[in-house]
């Protein structure tokens, strides 16, 4: 079998060993919540690639953890993930109709549910990572650290405060690179990091794991960037050329296509190098850093 077929196979299982702890961690609701509940998990369960997830899921299992130990921690980070998709999709900001596929949350269920929805995915991952009791007590505090920590006005809140102020304004590097390394690439580096703990890796296999997450995590965005210029909004699942008409600053518009792969491609090289002492059980992390700038989706 060809290393793509075998990340092929690779990811389709991971999947679903995550989208099964998913359905744990969120059931459906009879109560008076039942409404807000649905909402939650129509986003949750619409689809998507549950990158950040298995990228936690591959960490640990690169230091010698067990998938289990990291799943807490990876559901937690697709329950963030998915609640800023929602908050973004909000008229307020992005004012987007088509979210992997689907209509856009607060297209089926009103804006008050959607914010609520988004309000209620961000706590029900803390919850989550609250009642951590399969790792040592300072090591669950670490993971629920690094995780709050990369969903904060220091990473991922922040980074949205760069792209809504920096629209329709001139598109400089320094901006592009501060809004994707907050905006993306914070929430993927703890997927790695926080995988990393929960697998018990030593000091030095996670702080190398960090950094193999944030450069996946930038060469993931400015992939984004290039997609939504070249890419096929049914393949996509959400419309394309959105960037340009909303004047978002991207990196194809500060540096152009052809420098953006290049950037890419660094980006995955530094992530690359930091595996370097890593033997065959990192190798899921290799063809993913791969995956990251080849995709169509």
């Amino acid at each position: 079998m060809t290393p793509d077929l075998d990340l092929k196979q690779y990811l389709e299982a991971r999947r679903l060993m995550v989208e099964e702890a998913l359905e744990v961690a969120l059931p459906q609701q009879d109560g008076p919540e039942s409404r807000v509940v649905e909402a939650m998990r129509y986003s949750l369960f619409a689809g998507g690639k549950r990158l950040r997830p298995i990228l936690c899921l591959a960490a640990s299992e690169a230091v010698g953890g067990e998938t289990q130990f990291a799943m807490p921690a990876g559901c937690a980070l697709e329950m963030i993930h998915t609640y800023s998709l929602i908050h973004d999709d909000l008229p307020a900001m992005d004012d987007d109709d088509l979210r992997r596929g689907k209509p856009t949350n607060h297209k089926v269920f009103g804006e008050a549910i959607a914010i609520l929805a988004g309000d209620g995915l961000l706590t029900e991952a803390f919850v989550l990572l609250s009642d951590y009791n399969s790792l040592l007590p300072e090591r669950a505090v670490q993971v629920i650290g690094v995780i709050a920590e990369a969903a904060s006005y220091r990473g991922m809140v922040g980074g949205q405060v760069v792209d809504m102020l920096s629209q329709n304004k001139p598109a400089d590097l320094e901006t592009v690179q501060q809004m994707h390394s907050r905006k993306t690439a914070a929430l993927i580096a703890a997927a790695t990091e926080s995988g990393a703990l929960a697998g018990n890796g030593s000091e030095a296999q996670v702080a190398a794991l960090a950094r193999y997450g944030r450069g996946i995590g930038l060469a993931f965005q400015i992939a984004d960037d290039i997609l939504d210029i070249e890419g096929d909004t049914e393949l996509l699942g959400k419309t394309t050329g959105a960037d340009e008409a909303r004047g978002k600053v991207t990196y194809p518009a500060a540096v152009g296509l052809e420098r953006s792969r290049q950037a890419a491609n660094e980006m995955v090289n530094d992530a690359l190098a930091a595996l370097e002492g890593f033997d065959d059980s990192a190798n899921p992390l290799r063809l993913l850093a791969q995956y990251i700038i080849t995709r169509k989706k």
